[in-house]
């Protein structure tokens, strides 16, 4: 026979002298304590959470570019040019124009795609503790709480971690191959993807803010547009994951293709995804009241 017993003590932030400008970063500590009696030996349990509080401010270091962000950036931006240029070389040298210009369009449409699987699966599973992607669903869900905080983010900041996924990737593509079509294709699809995270951030600005070919393109379905990705953003979040065109958002949601994955996970390995359960105070949307700023 055992007797459980448990008390959570939520505490107060302390905040004496700690200056107002790294108060963003302050955090909310949940202490639970659990004890239990057996007939052998009463065994406790301390376990201590950590919780982000607030939203990171405008000049957070967490917003702000490194040199190592800039150099990942660069290093992307040129794997995917020496593909582009083997696309458009090869093509002239090969007279072929058609058949590199259809696998470009096939990876701007399969990047969309991709953007909107990868986004549902870190949406719904994992945590920060997940090997290899555990920062970025943890940083996905903060962005669920506050959403505004991507449009501050410096550039190579939003855009380093799949800068470094696409050089990894895109190098060894450029090494291997000199096919005009597969570069064709390739050269798409990794561009799109690496800056999915930019299409993301500009689906967020205010449209005054944004530069008039981004709500031009916005508006033509091009990159996707700041309405559809704010459905995303809304109860029961969970739909309107892709995140370069949005093309796709529209063919997965009337078809239900995530929730029957959803239901497929759940029936074989009984892991639930996030968005079944009801939305609590961690995980709904915050406003950025201080500045006025619109989502």
């Amino acid at each position: 026979m055992a007797v459980s017993l448990q008390t959570k003590y939520p505490l107060r932030p302390i905040t004496n002298n700690i200056p107002s400008t790294h108060r963003s970063s302050l955090l909310h500590v949940r202490v639970t304590c659990s004890a239990t009696t057996t007939t052998n030996k009463p065994q406790a349990k301390l376990v201590v959470e950590n919780r982000f509080m607030s939203p990171p401010l405008s000049n957070d270091p967490s917003l702000q570019s490194t040199w190592t962000h800039r150099l990942w950036v660069a290093a992307g931006c040129t794997t995917l040019f020496a593909s582009l240029a083997k696309s458009i070389i090869g093509g002239v040298g090969s007279h072929l124009w058609l058949e590199p210009a259809l696998a470009g369009y096939a990876g701007y449409i399969l990047a969309d795609l991709g953007s909107g699987v990868y986004h549902w699966a870190i949406d719904n599973y994992g945590d920060e503790s997940t090997p290899i992607v555990g920062t970025q669903i943890e940083a996905f869900q903060g962005h669920h709480k506050w959403p505004w905080t991507i449009t501050r983010r410096q550039f190579a900041n939003n855009l380093h971690a799949l800068a470094r996924v696409i050089t990894f990737t895109v190098l060894p593509l450029d090494l291997a191959f000199n096919d005009p079509v597969v570069h064709g294709f390739v050269s798409t699809f990794a561009f799109c993807i690496m800056f999915s995270q930019q299409f993301h951030a500009w689906a967020h600005g205010t449209k005054s803010k944004l530069p008039p070919l981004v709500v031009a393109l916005q508006d033509m379905g091009v990159l996707v547009s700041r309405r559809e990705h704010a459905e995303h953003h809304r109860a029961p979040y969970n739909n309107n994951y892709c995140i370069v065109s949005g093309a796709w958002n529209k063919v997965l949601d009337e078809s239900k293709v995530f929730e029957a994955l959803e239901m497929v996970l759940y029936f074989k390995l009984g892991v639930r995804p996030r968005s079944w359960s009801e939305p609590n105070s961690e995980w709904t949307e915050e406003k950025d009241i201080s500045n006025n700023h619109k989502v």
